[in-house]
């Protein structure tokens, strides 16, 4: 049985740091817009989604601050203020995240 190889480091696929390293290597940020009617949206900035799951991502983030959200133009939104669980969240899972 061939072992799974990842084109892009050469390890086995159980044991590949490519999303790690990616996820290191990217600045997010994390701010705060109003939208119409006076509603706060939380906004994340800045991941590449062609090294990470933006899907998985969004849903996790919208799991832990219990919100509805959307991708939309590379980025994350969700519904009202969640700017502490939402950088508490991404840095926990590796991310090197700034607040503007």
């Amino acid at each position: 049985m061939a072992e799974k190889v990842c084109p892009t480091c050469g390890l086995p696929k159980e044991i590949c740091i490519c999303e790690d390293i990616a996820r290191e290597q990217q600045d997010i940020e994390i701010y705060k817009d109003r939208r119409r009617y006076g509603k706060t949206v939380t906004i994340v900035d800045g991941i590449d989604a062609s090294d990470i799951d933006m899907d998985e991502l969004a849903s996790d983030l919208k799991s832990k601050c219990a919100a509805g959200g959307t991708i939309k133009k590379g980025r994350i939104e969700l519904q009202g203020d969640h700017i502490e669980k939402v950088k508490e969240y991404l840095e926990s899972k590796g991310f090197s995240v700034e607040i503007r």
